[in-house]
This record gives structure tokens, C-alpha cells and sequence, in this order.
């Protein structure tokens, strides 16, 4: 049986007895997607995005040169590992594949035990690989996004946002008197406090696309978009009561005699002009502002009326 996070393999071969072959060796392991012919290739591979293609060379109207050509094109496909399955046996052949980018080369008639071993190997690399991304992107501590991460999400939702008219809403949240809990609690038990309040923040997301970020220290970034001021308030309420409901001591702090967090924020309409680093710059004024108000509550700059 294979596992539910089951790596995803493409077979592109004209030949159906080549497809139903390979598809029947892969599936006990591997979500398998088939396609006869370059053009479905490419289609399948940007609509399933898989783990590994396995792709014949001679195939009519495109051939798996081509189809690898425009994969490498195409930065949303370029990743995507390539193995050639070719009836074309001659060093120079296999040569060519390779240097067009190709992780590998099998020739037919091929074992059906080297096809497997040779999959599973450059699967393997996939694996990690990303899990190298995925660590290099993730914060340590909180397990959150880190700021590289959402430095480079900001900007790619900032321009969506601008494109497409639609709103985004980005929120600042910090941790009221985190040194004094430190100085209290001590630095494990401030690990585990700033811990709780960031699986409370990445499960206040609503969309797939939203992104809670550790920023640095005890402050948090969220991102939201195509969600307007009121539904980001939302969602940050949502976020201040089940901290509360936690009521994780803090018998230090001058707020309350538990963990709370100041919150500020801005959203970008969609008819606004100012750059992302303004929207940011216009959310850390407002969580300054929460600051000075005395904390424990969200101020929110409402996006200014359309001209």
C-alpha cells in the first residue's frame, strides 16, 4: 500500500503497452499520472506538478527533447525532475539527454528493477531537496515561516494584489512584555510561551495562501490576502481570545496577569498607490500606536476612501 503522501510520478510514452507497463510497476508505491503525447505532458505536468516524470524521447508532433526544453522554460515547471525513456541506445544519445538537463537515462527494453531502483533514487533527491527549502525557510523556534520566507511571499502577494485589484491585509503582532517574562519564567519557558502564541496564529489563517511569519524575536507577521480590514480584524480577534482562553501566566507584565499581544495593522485597497514597504511601514505605525495605547488590543489603519 503506498503512503498517503504518496510522491507523484508522470509516464509520457506514445506507446499505451509502455504507459499500462510502467504505471502498473509504479502505483503500489507512487501516485502515478499518465500521458500519450508532449502536449498532454506539459498540461499534466502544470496541472498535478509531479515529484518525477519518466518521459520517452520519440514521441510524434513533440518529442521528450522538446517537452524537456519547454519544462526548463517554464519557471514554474524547471524543478520538476526528468528521467528519458528511450528506445535510442547509442552513447551520444543518452549524451544529448543528459546535457539538456535530464536526471537520468534508461534505454528500452528496460528491467523493471532498474526502472524502480532508478526512481526511487532520484525520488529520494526530491525528498531532500525540499526538505533542505522547507529548512531553510522555516524558523527554528516557532516552526512558523521565517523572515526570508516572508520577505520573498510579501512582495509576490504585494504585486498579485496590485495586478488584480484586490485587497491585502498584512498585521504585525508582538508579545507584550515578553523580556519581563523572560526574566520571570525564564528563556525555556519564554520558548514555550512565544511557541504557543505562534500554533495559535498559523491555525488563525483562514486561506492557503495566508502566511503567519516569525519576523524576529517575539514579533509575528501575518499575511492575508484578498482579505479586506474588517475580515483581517477577524481574524486577529479570533487569534487575542484564544490566547486568552489560554491564559498562560504573567505575573510581571503591567498589561494583565496573562500573556496578551498588541497587534497592528493596514490593508492595501485596491485602488491605493503606495509600495509594499509603505503598507509595511503603515502596520508597524499602527502597532507602535497599540503599543502606546496601552497594548493588549488591535489598531488597524482602514484603507483611505476611494478617490
Amino acid at each position: 500500500m503506498k503512503p498517503a503522501e504518496a510522491q507523484k510520478v508522470l509516464i509520457a510514452d506514445d506507446d499505451a503497452v509502455n504507459r499500462e507497463v510502467l504505471g502498473e510497476l509504479l502505483k503500489p508505491e507512487y501516485t502515478v499520472l499518465l500521458a500519450k503525447n508532449g502536449a498532454q505532458a506539459l498540461e499534466r505536468a502544470a496541472r498535478h506538478q509531479p515529484d518525477l516524470i519518466l518521459l520517452d524521447v520519440m514521441m510524434p508532433d513533440m518529442d521528450g527533447y522538446e517537452v524537456l526544453r519547454r519544462l526548463r522554460a517554464d519557471p514554474q515547471l524547471a524543478h520538476i525532475a526528468v528521467i528519458f525513456i528511450s528506445g535510442l541506445d547509442r552513447p551520444e544519445d543518452e549524451a544529448a539527454g543528459l546535457k539538456m538537463g535530464a536526471a537520468d537515462y534508461i534505454v528500452k527494453p528496460f528491467n523493471q528493477t532498474v526502472v524502480m531502483a532508478r526512481v526511487a533514487l532520484h525520488l529520494q533527491v526530491v525528498r531532500q531537496r525540499r526538505m533542505l527549502e522547507r529548512l531553510a525557510n522555516v524558523d527554528g523556534l516557532t516552526e512558523l515561516a521565517n523572515r526570508r520566507r516572508f520577505d520573498e511571499v510579501y512582495e509576490l502577494e504585494w504585486q498579485r494584489a496590485r495586478r488584480n485589484g484586490r485587497p491585502l491585509s498584512l498585521a504585525l503582532l508582538d508579545v507584550d512584555a515578553f523580556k519581563q517574562y523572560n526574566d520571570r519564567y525564564g528563556h525555556p519557558a519564554g520558548d514555550r510561551a512565544l511557541r504557543a502564541v505562534a500554533r495559535l496564529a498559523a491555525s488563525g489563517m483562514r486561506r492557503p495562501s495566508d502566511l503567519a511569519a516569525r519576523y524576529g524575536g517575539e514579533e509575528l507577521a501575518l499575511l492575508m490576502p484578498e482579505t479586506d480590514a474588517h475580515e483581517a480584524k477577524l481574524v486577529l480577534d479570533g487569534i487575542r481570545e484564544e490566547l486568552a482562553r489560554l491564559a498562560i501566566p504573567h505575573e510581571t507584565s503591567s498589561v494583565a496577569p496573562v500573556l496578551t499581544v498588541s497587534v497592528g495593522g493596514a490593508t492595501l485597497a485596491p485602488w491605493a498607490r503606495e509600495q509594499s514597504a509603505e503598507l509595511f511601514e503603515a502596520a508597524d505605525t499602527q502597532l507602535y500606536r497599540a503599543k502606546r495605547a496601552g497594548r493588549n488590543r488591535i489598531v488597524w489603519r482602514i484603507p483611505a476612501g476611494q478617490p
